[in-house]
C-alpha cells in the first residue's frame, strides 16, 4: 500500500497461510473462552476478556499509528476496510484472550491490564533484525504472563482445573482431545511447527525420567503433567507461535528441545512457573543470535568493503581477501520465517 504523500509502501505483515491460520487461531481462542465462561469453570469476572481485548486493540492500533508516522508509511491497518482491520487485529486479540485466560490476579484488574500492555507493546520494543527489517522475538502471550509473575509475586497461573471444574466423564477427555486435534491440524497445515512440537514432547517426556533417575523424583507425577489441559494448550498454541520460533526442521528442534531442557533446569532448582520462564529464556537467547549474527555480517561486510577499496586503490590487483562467509551465516539460512507474526 503506498502513502498518499510519500508513496512508501507498507510491506504486507502476513502472507495468506498465515493470515489463514491467525484466523482459525483466533476464532478457536474465542469460542473456548465462551464455552470456558459458561460452561467449563473458568474463574475470572466475565467482563475481563473484553477488557483484555479493548486493551490490547488500542495499544496495538496506537502503536501502529505511531510507527506509520515515523516511518512515513501508512498503517497497516488502512485502507482494506473492516477486513483489513480485523485481520491486522487478530495477534492483538489472540493475545489479549490467552493472557486473560492463563492468569489469575484475584479482584485487580488493573494487573491484567497492565499484562496485556507489556504483552502486546512488547512486540514493538524487543526486535531482532531478520532479513532487513526488525521481526520480534518474544512470546508476547508468554512474556506477558512471565514479567507478571517476576513483577507481582501474588500473582498465580489460573489453576489447571477450571479448563473442565464443570464437567466430568467423558467430557474430561473430550475437551483435550478437540484441543490436540485442532492444534494439530492448524500446526501441521498452516504453522509447519510439527518438528517443534515433536523435540519438545520428546525432550519433556526424557527430562522427567532422568529427573526421576537422578534426583528421586516421582516419574508418573512428573509425566502426567503433559496430560493437563494447560500444557496441551500450551503445547498446541504458545510455543508453536510461528512469530517467535524458527521455520526450518533442525532449528525448530533446537527451540523445542531447548524449552524443555531449562525448563528442567528451573524444576531442578525449585523455581516455579518453569515452563513460562524456560519459553522466555530460550526466546531471548535465540534474539541475541539474531543480533549477534546481524553484527558479524555487518562486520564481514565492512572488512570486504574495505578490502576492495584497498584493492582499486591499488590498481585493481586484489587485496588478500576473506574466505567466502558459508551458508549458515546468512539470516536466510537461520530457519526464520519470511513474514512477522505478531502474536
Amino acid at each position: 500500500m503506498a502513502d498518499s504523500t510519500t508513496g512508501t509502501v507498507s510491506p504486507p505483515r502476513h502472507d495468506p497461510k498465515v493470515t489463514i491460520a491467525l484466523r482459525r487461531f483466533a476464532i478457536s481462542i474465542t469460542v473456548f473462552n465462551i464455552f470456558g465462561y459458561a460452561l467449563l469453570g473458568f474463574e475470572q469476572p466475565w467482563v475481563w476478556p473484553f477488557v483484555a481485548l479493548l486493551t490490547g486493540y488500542t495499544v496495538e492500533i496506537g502503536l501502529e499509528a505511531l510507527a506509520a508516522r515515523l516511518e512515513h508509511r501508512n498503517p497497516r491497518y488502512a485502507g482494506q476496510g473492516f477486513r483489513g482491520m480485523m485481520e491486522f487485529l487478530y495477534p492483538a486479540h489472540i493475545t489479549s484472550l490467552a493472557l486473560n485466560m492463563l492468569i489469575y490476579v484475584n479482584d485487580r484488574i488493573w494487573v491484567m491490564i497492565f499484562g496485556v500492555v507489556v504483552a502486546v507493546g512488547t512486540k514493538w520494543v524487543l526486535r531482532a533484525p531478520i532479513r532487513g527489517r526488525l521481526r520480534h522475538y518474544m512470546n508476547p502471550s508468554n512474556f506477558g504472563i512471565s514479567m507478571l509473575l517476576i513483577l507481582f509475586p501474588w500473582v498465580n497461573i489460573a489453576p489447571p482445573y477450571h479448563f473442565t471444574e464443570n464437567v466430568s466423564g467423558a467430557v474430561d477427555w473430550l475437551i483435550p482431545a478437540i484441543i490436540i486435534l485442532g492444534g494439530t491440524m492448524l500446526n501441521g497445515k498452516l504453522t509447519g511447527r510439527m518438528w517443534l512440537i515433536g523435540a519438545w514432547l520428546i525432550t519433556f517426556a526424557l527430562q522427567a525420567i532422568i529427573r526421576g533417575i537422578i534426583f528421586d523424583t516421582s516419574i508418573p507425577a512428573a509425566l502426567a503433567m503433559m496430560t493437563g489441559t494447560a500444557f496441551i494448550l500450551f503445547t498446541n498454541y504458545m510455543v508453536t507461535d510461528p512469530g517467535t520460533s524458527p521455520s526450518k526442521p533442525a532449528s525448530q528442534m533446537a527451540f523445542g528441545g531447548g524449552v524443555a531442557i531449562i525448563y528442567s533446569i528451573l524444576i531442578i532448582a525449585h523455581i516455579v512457573y518453569g515452563i513460562f520462564f524456560a519459553t522466555a529464556i530460550v526466546c531471548l537467547t535465540r534474539g541475541l543470535f539474531l543480533w549477534g549474527l546481524h553484527f558479524s555480517n555487518k562486520a564481514r561486510e565492512e572488512v570486504e568493503a574495505k578490502q576492495r577499496a584497498a584493492a582499486e586503490k591499488n590498481g585493481g590487483r586484489p587485496a588478500a581477501t576473506l574466505p567466502p562467509a558459508p551458508a549458515t551465516a546468512t539470516l536466510e539460512n537461520v530457519g526464520e520465517d519470511k513474514e512477522v507474526v505478531r502474536t
